[in-house]
């Protein structure tokens, strides 16, 4: 019986790992912020829960193809340091790195629009924020000293979905559709990269 058992297994072992792919890519989406750490804020609308919610969806997207694998640094409600995201980055190795935040000013209502990207001072991050670039409607693409693009040895960009102080794009990025929108684009972007 302990035979039959073992050889069962085998036979599921072998048959589950002949249809997972070897080489699949992996990729990390950083939903900024988190717990305590609330992010950029308007009317009680959090940068924390947009970039958390976005992050879930290209994860929730991805699920249909084989290529690569989203894993996110957190999917709920919980803040970890900096360091804490970066040692998880550079232990998983990935293929790039994507940093989602919201961006804000110092105006109530902004008119300030559109994406801003940073990026690591690499040739592979500076392609990758131009592969973005093509998707949103980027104002700005530079190179900036922040923490996850500094310590984070992959391919690293940081990405301003949008203004939260801009009655427009803050009703965009919390919406369902523009949730959903923002994290096609992140897939085609994948897919071409």
């Amino acid at each position: 019986m302990k035979g039959t058992k073992l050889f069962a297994l085998s036979i599921f072992s072998i048959a589950f790992l002949s249809f997972t792919p070897v080489d699949k890519k992996l990729i990390i989406i950083d939903a900024g912020h988190g717990g305590n750490d609330m992010g950029a804020n308007r009317n009680g609308i959090y940068e924390k829960n947009i970039v958390l919610n976005i992050g879930k969806e290209i994860q929730k997207f991805n699920q249909v193809q084989d290529k690569y694998e989203v894993i996110l640094t957190r999917d709920n409600d919980t803040y970890s340091q900096l360091a804490e995201r970066t040692d998880l980055i550079n232990k998983l190795n990935p293929e790039m790195v994507i940093s989602l935040h919201v961006n804000n000013s110092a105006k109530p209502e902004s008119e300030q629009q559109g994406q801003e990207i940073y990026t690591q001072n690499t040739e592979s991050s500076k392609k990758l924020a131009e592969k973005i670039s093509k998707k949103f409607d980027v104002q700005k693409i530079e190179e900036k000293n922040l923490h996850i693009l500094r310590e984070s040895k992959a391919p690293t960009v940081l990405v301003e979905l949008g203004f939260i102080n801009n009655t427009k794009e803050r009703e965009y990025m919390t919406s369902e559709n523009g949730q959903k929108e923002i994290a096609q684009k992140f897939l085609e972007v994948f897919n071409e990269y």
